[in-house]
């Protein structure tokens, strides 16, 4: 494709992404509306993506090594055991994995957008409305303006999505994400527990926390993120039945005193303290939820990233799914000259990686949370085979990208 005008609406990273990928082939005009006026690059989230995934996505462009980065090897599995002060380790599994700080992440990516990109900061888009040969974006102030092709890069309540297919909404999976960050110069103590390379998973009966260096703020410094997954209690769980609602991410009065309890009953003395001493502000909840639309593409919309398909953290392919989307896109534009065409390769291409990656978040959220193993009996051979039969390894990390 060439010429034409497009919208992406959403502008984190998998809006930068659908910008880069219209950008780069040749749209006449390319805007993107995002609702957010705050900086996104002040998000410390962690994010880890598979080595294999990096080299695919640089070699399509949209990642490369000057991004600030951690390398993690090996990801060991860990359970109380009395005194011992990092836990007692059961086994360990390989972990080929680039961490990456979301909001450095997103910086790098939002620098490599064209100049001539209209990025729109407090765009609030509040409806998509599709038309025979393009589509009209509704903003909040009550304008219009109209496109050959709108991409839904907004998430998993996504406005375009609910213009494409309309009452498809995301699942709550019944359990959440406690995430935290902590500058790696305020860990509790001598850091042998925590290797430079490792990933280490903290077990207990119902969930798990996973723990692996990130770069800091701005890709200065080193973090430490933390990502604790359990059920809450059945009160607080109610909460999150409804994804339509806007969830608060700050951890609520409720669940911090389970995530103590369980700290306090499961948990080795030193990952007991990384979490207690990471500051409240770096904190905050994620709800989990499952979907996947039948459909990527249909008329002129499409979708991108969370808009299409959620992937639980669980399968470590978040990120890597929105920038494969946009790969996808964008070899698709590159591979005809009709928009219609070009919608009905992306669609067939990536629509059956959102359907396998939910199947795959299920099985490793069920394995992993929902109905986990007793941990203490296990050793490395018990930790291989049960993370193959969980599935971990078909599609962890994300899948290969189509070439």
């Amino acid at each position: 494709m060439r010429g034409g005008r497009v919208a992406v609406v959403g502008g984190s990273i998998a809006g930068c992404a659908a910008a880069l990928a219209a950008a780069r082939t040749g749209a006449d005009e390319v805007v993107v509306y995002e609702r957010a006026l705050g900086r996104l690059q002040d998000r410390g989230v962690g994010l880890a993506l598979h080595s294999d995934r990096y080299a695919e996505l640089e070699a399509a462009g949209y990642l490369d090594a000057g991004m600030p980065w951690a390398r993690i090897t090996r990801r060991p599995w860990v359970v109380r055991a009395g005194a011992v002060r990092a836990g007692r380790e059961i086994g360990a599994l390989p972990f080929p994995f680039r961490s990456y700080n979301w909001g450095a992440l997103w910086q790098e990516l939002r620098s490599r957008i064209p100049a001539n990109v209209d990025y729109r900061t407090g765009a609030v888009v509040d409806a998509v409305r599709p038309e025979p040969d393009g589509a009209v974006v509704r903003l909040a102030d009550g304008s219009e303006e109209r496109f050959d092709l709108v991409v839904g890069a907004d998430g998993y309540r996504s406005v375009v999505r609910a213009a494409m297919l309309p009452g498809t909404l995301a699942e709550y999976g019944g359990y959440l994400a406690w995430r935290g960050t902590l500058p790696t110069d305020q860990l509790p103590g001598p850091a042998e527990a925590f290797l430079e390379h490792d990933a280490p998973t903290v077990c207990f009966p119902g969930g798990h926390m996973i723990v692996y260096r990130i770069p800091g703020p701005g890709g200065l410094g080193t973090d430490v993120n933390w990502v604790f997954y359990t059920t809450p209690p059945p009160a607080a769980n109610e909460r999150f039945g409804d994804p339509t609602t806007t969830h608060p991410r700050a951890i609520t009065e409720d669940l911090t005193d389970h995530q103590n309890m369980v700290m306090e009953r499961w948990f080795p003395p030193f990952w007991e303290d990384v979490v207690h001493l990471t500051p409240t502000a770096n904190t905050f909840v994620q709800p989990m939820y499952d979907m996947a639309v039948p459909h990527y593409a249909a008329g002129r919309l499409a979708l991108l990233g969370d808009a299409a398909s959620i992937a639980r953290p669980n399968t470590g392919s978040g990120a890597v799914k929105a920038l494969q989307d946009g790969a996808a896109l964008e070899r698709a534009l590159r591979s005809t000259d009709s928009w219609d065409a070009a919608l009905r390769m992306y669609d067939a291409e990536r629509a059956p990686v959102g359907r396998a990656t939910l199947e795959l978040g299920r099985s490793l959220g069920s394995a992993q949370v929902l109905d986990t193993p007793d941990w203490p009996a296990m050793d490395q051979s018990a930790v291989e085979a049960w993370w193959q039969a969980a599935g971990g390894g078909n599609g962890f990390g994300g899948h290969a990208l189509r070439r």
